[in-house]
């Protein structure tokens, strides 16, 4: 027979896997080589790695972008002394720490604010060729290094004049939380800049400054490693279809010192992404590096071990308890009637055929021997009424020991899945966890703030563009910011009385009504926070999405404002950040302006205790509002949220929104919920043992078994006529050939017996 026909196949993997996943849950139930760092911690550094490469590429290509816009505009605008150029450009962006004016022709300085550039890397190839102006990273005489960006003023009758603004590589100023670290890396390994570090004159004892020059030293190799890791091609390096961040990013482990262990993140500006490719910032060879020392967790006890060993063992007696049931219930009787069958198809009838007690297999079995008593009397029917004659015809047969089996494995499935390991409100959840939490969702905050406050400038940038004498001109130049900009809907110039002189988009989805900031010209943009907060509004209310609208006024025309409506999808995709879960920005009265997954247009947020913590986020303390995270314990779940008020810097810093995010601690990958996982994985898989292996043996046994009992009754019966064809080549199918040298056994001799008793009547008839 073949190897895999018939029921020992199905049996024997069910030992075998009975077997495999007694050792599975040994292994996974049990300590199973716990970390002394958890995975959730790891992973939350690079998200936070990843959070800090995402903003220093936005800040750098933010930054570039915003000098050749500012060039554009004073290239087409009137012509203006370098003092005033480089007045305008401070004025606006607050961004760099130096800028100078170069005359090309004579290499003489016009003008220079902030710190001094050095111009020694000035060169032809710098000014000329393919890679003309491309930003340059500069090495100061401090040591420090800085981003050289370049724009070219080129203006009518005007000798050309070269841009020049410097700005440090630093991560942008974002909350790192206590004791984390953020390093920016070049090519090769070294450090252009650092974030986190104690000064070590700040410390009080030698004890803490040896911790720092440990922490030094960590952030200088974990550096290296990390710049190792990112040379591969951010393309190559993903897997085809993947998700998440589409740079080269991953996790780190460093020395432990004083209990703590070094753990980092690391991602790199490099991008898979065909449009973030052309990101100025992703060509730089750049990675930012998180760093956070967390304390080493115990070794779980011997007990833990304990448990998956009692699970294997319990899984091990009743996987053989139910190989036991099918042994004696289905493989031994089918195999019985296999050698029954074929000793009656050879002619050896001197023995009664031995009758299973039940199911389908008496069946059978009394129709072999009710056509064993056919073929002893010379092929007369076997009387109808003897007991012997018929098996017991229950309608369940085979089916009970197969569903006696499911029970046995069920019996421990079951627990398994659902009982053992289960987590409840007690969980502990690692207090890195919560501050993680905390700091990455003042990180979104910080980045949507910066994302209202580039709007603004934006504005203010194509202000100086408008010509309010010139309706097409100026409609011109709004459809080409509009194409250059995603970030807007529409963007359209409004006079004093609110009507819309030039427009480029959509239509305008709510009125600008004018306010105090409104009045102000360039020379009193540092008024006070009232006044800038009338620049960024936030209207639409009963509508399907908010209306968020950022305003600038028009230079030198008095009551004309350019008004740039910004999409609530753009400010959707600042929130979704991976490992954050969900995220929403709310106002202050705590209702939804935009969030990171589908939500109604000014809804409050899900849970009183979050609406709760907005609020307390937003009261002053000190300075001003401050960032909070906790956990929520409700019912058997555990809940991670945070709030982060906006604070900074900007048109957009007063305006009284909040980003709160919050997740189920079930997705971190921690030691409890590890564990938990971990039984309900054994759990299902002990279901898809019952199902394959019970599922196969009721396919290919079971059934067929069935549908051989009722052949063979009608064949006792006296259905000779019905030829069997066996359709499996396994003990069922040997019996069905069985049964049908049988039926050709009988039907030969009836056929001789009807010619015998023919043949006197021929002969009697010839007298």
């Amino acid at each position: 027979m073949p190897l895999l026909g018939g029921i020992r196949p199905p049996i024997a993997l069910l030992c075998l896997l009975i077997l495999a996943l007694a050792g599975l849950t040994a292994k996974v139930l049990g300590p199973a080589g716990e970390r002394a760092v958890p995975k959730a911690v790891l992973g939350s550094q690079q998200h936070f790695a990843q959070d800090g490469a995402i903003a220093l590429r936005a800040s750098i290509d933010e930054r570039v972008t915003d000098l050749n816009r500012m060039a554009a505009a004073l290239n087409a605008g009137k012509p203006a002394d370098p003092e005033r150029v480089l007045s305008d450009l401070s004025r606006t962006y607050q961004k760099w720490t130096g800028t100078t004016v170069l005359d090309l022709e004579s290499g003489k300085v016009l003008a220079a604010r902030g710190e001094t550039i050095p111009l020694a890397w000035l060169d032809k190839d710098v000014l000329t060729g393919e890679h003309a102006l491309t930003p340059r990273m500069v090495r100061l005489k401090t040591g420090d290094v800085r981003l050289m960006t370049m724009a070219l003023l080129d203006r009518k009758d005007r000798p050309q004049q070269l841009l020049i603004a410097s700005n440090s590589l630093s991560v942008p100023a974002i909350n790192l939380g206590p004791f984390r670290s953020m390093a920016v890396v070049a090519r090769g390994g070294e450090v252009l800049a650092t974030e986190g570090f104690e000064q070590a004159e700040a410390l009080n004892s030698d004890a803490e400054r040896d911790e720092l020059t440990f922490l030094h030293k960590q952030i200088t190799r974990l550096s290296e490693r990390a710049a190792k890791e990112t040379e591969q091609d951010p393309v190559s390096a993903r897997e085809p279809g993947s998700r998440g961040y589409p740079g080269v990013s991953g996790t780190l482990l460093g020395d432990a010192y004083n209990g703590r262990i070094a753990t980092a993140g690391y991602a790199s500006l490099a991008s898979a992404d065909p449009e973030q490719r052309k990101s100025v910032g992703a060509g730089l060879g750049l990675t930012v590096v998180a760093m956070l020392p967390v304390v080493q967790e115990q070794a779980v006890g011997q007990e833990r071990e304990l448990y998956g060993l009692v699970a294997a063992g319990v899984l091990v007696v009743f996987g053989l308890l139910a190989a036991t049931v099918l042994w004696m219930a289905v493989q031994r009787p089918l195999l019985g009637l296999f050698l029954e069958s074929r000793r009656l198809a050879r002619g050896d009838l001197t023995r009664p055929v031995a009758v299973p007690r039940w199911g389908e297999a008496a069946r059978v079995g009394a129709a072999l021997e009710r056509l064993r008593g056919q073929l002893s009397d010379g092929g007369g029917d076997a009387p109808q009424g003897s007991g012997a004659g018929k098996g017991r015809r229950g309608r369940l047969g085979l089916r009970v020991p197969l569903a006696l089996t499911a029970v046995l494995l069920l019996l421990w499935c079951v627990p398994v899945g659902l009982l053992l390991n289960r987590t409840d409100a007690s969980v502990s959840v690692p207090s890195t966890m919560v501050n993680d939490q905390r700091d990455r969702t003042d990180l979104v905050a910080d980045r949507v703030r910066r994302a209202l406050n580039e709007a603004q400038a934006d504005l203010v940038s194509i202000s100086r563009l408008i010509d309010a004498d010139d309706p097409d001109r100026s409609t011109g130049v709004l459809d080409d910011a509009l194409r250059k900009h995603t970030r807007y809907g529409s963007l359209y110039v409004v006079d004093e009385g609110g009507e819309v002189v030039a427009r480029a988009g959509d239509e305008p989805n709510a009125d600008w009504e004018r306010g105090e900031a409104d009045d102000k010209t360039d020379a009193s943009a540092d008024a006070s926070g009232d006044q800038d907060q009338s620049l960024v509004r936030v209207s639409g209310e009963g509508g399907k999405k908010p209306v968020i609208q950022a305003g600038a006024a028009l230079p030198d025309e008095k009551g004309m404002t350019l008004v740039g409506e910004i999409r609530v999808e753009f400010l959707n995709s600042l929130l979704n950040r991976p490992g954050l879960g969900e995220v929403r920005v709310v106002d202050a009265e705590a209702r939804t302006i935009a969030a990171s997954d589908g939500f109604l247009a000014f809804e409050g947020l899900p849970r009183e205790s979050l609406t709760d913590l907005v609020r307390a986020g937003g009261v002053k303390v000190g300075a001003g509002p401050v960032e909070n995270g906790l956990l929520l314990r409700e019912g058997r779940s555990v809940t991670v949220a945070a709030a982060a008020p906006f604070s900074g810097g900007g048109v957009a810093a007063d305006v009284g929104w909040t980003v709160v995010s919050w997740q189920n601690a079930k997705h971190f990958e921690i030691a409890p919920y590890e564990r938990e996982d971990r039984s309900v994985l054994a759990g299902m898989l002990g279901l898809a043992l019952i199902v394959v292996c019970l599922g196969w043996i009721h396919l290919v046994v079971v059934r067929p078994l069935r549908a051989l009992a009722g052949s063979a009754e009608k064949l006792a019966d006296g259905d000779l006529k019905t030829v069997l064809y066996p359709r499996y080549h396994d003990e069922v199918g040997a019996v069905v050939r069985s049964l049908e040298l049988v039926r050709q056994q009988l039907q030969a001799r009836r056929q001789n017996q009807a010619r015998r008793s023919a043949e006197p009547r021929l002969g009697a008839g010839g007298r």
